[in-house]
């Protein structure tokens, strides 16, 4: 897939793509007053590291929030592994994982449980979801927290049990909304890896990130998301176009100005 840009001349509407992970066609939602999501449309291929950049209120969340059948959009539509999310929503829920954020987990479950639970609900053996929970445990380097309460996990040990409870059912397409924010570096390399490796398998990830270095590092695509359109998409390499990526972001999407100049921050010069 070429660069794209919000600046070139609108194309023709094309067709979703059957065989792309996932694929995205006008998408569009609105809350009240304020348009979160502006005709958006995207492809991202199987097996690839795709990653999502934008400012705050871009409309990166609300995308997939749309994608994975949480959210209702108010136009456009969108397929997942050749099936259209809103009229085939359980076959899609099946075939994806999703990272729940701390606040949509039971945490007076136990770490164990919690991955158990998520097992079992994915319609999996109670013998074949211990296994796989210890598995995962052992993964993200939480086997002496097995059986503490979520509730006393710190955020970074809260942030990888909601990853390992996506991936407990071995999900085609995983989508992870800011997975590594709270999450200390060397926790951060071991949850990079896993990630790597599932995608190499040929597994499809989808990280939404502010976190450019972490992006232009694990990513083999990237899309910046701006106003509720994609500004630019492809390979990284293709987005950056020569340049950082992270400066590349910052020029497609605006909004730098030069440091406000407050006569009274003098770093104690009197």
């Amino acid at each position: 897939m070429g660069v794209m840009s919000a600046n070139d001349s609108m194309p023709p509407i094309t067709p979703l793509d059957a065989s792309a992970a996932v694929s995205i066609r006008g998408l569009f939602k609105q809350f009240e007053n304020k348009i979160a999501v502006n005709g958006l449309a995207l492809d991202i291929p199987v097996g690839s590291f795709y990653g999502l950049v934008g400012p705050n209120g871009a409309g990166k969340t609300t995308t997939l929030n749309m994608v994975t059948g949480l959210l209702v959009p108010d136009g456009g539509a969108a397929m997942i592994l050749g099936h259209d999310v809103w009229r085939d929503v359980n076959t899609v829920k099946r075939m994806i994982g999703v990272m729940p954020q701390p606040s949509q987990i039971f945490d007076r479950l136990t770490g164990l449980q919690l991955l158990v639970y998520a097992g079992m609900l994915r319609g999996m053996k109670r013998a074949e979801a211990v296994k796989r929970a210890n598995d995962l445990l052992k993964a993200f380097d939480l086997e002496a927290s097995a059986n503490v309460i979520v509730a006393d996990y710190s955020a970074g040990m809260t942030k990888k049990i909601c990853l390992a409870s996506a991936m407990i059912h071995s999900p085609r397409v995983l989508v992870l909304d800011e997975p590594f924010e709270s999450v200390d570096p060397v926790s951060s390399a071991n949850l990079r890896d896993i990630l790597i490796e599932y995608a190499a398998t040929g597994g499809t990830v989808i990280v939404s990130s502010h976190v450019m270095s972490l992006v232009e590092k694990m990513c083999t695509h990237v899309a910046v998301i701006n106003r509720g359109q994609v500004c630019a998409a492809g390979t990284v390499e293709q987005v950056a176009a020569g340049e950082d990526l992270e400066e590349r972001f910052l020029q497609l999407v605006g909004g730098r100005h030069q440091a406000a100049q407050l006569d009274w921050l003098d770093g104690g010069a009197q």
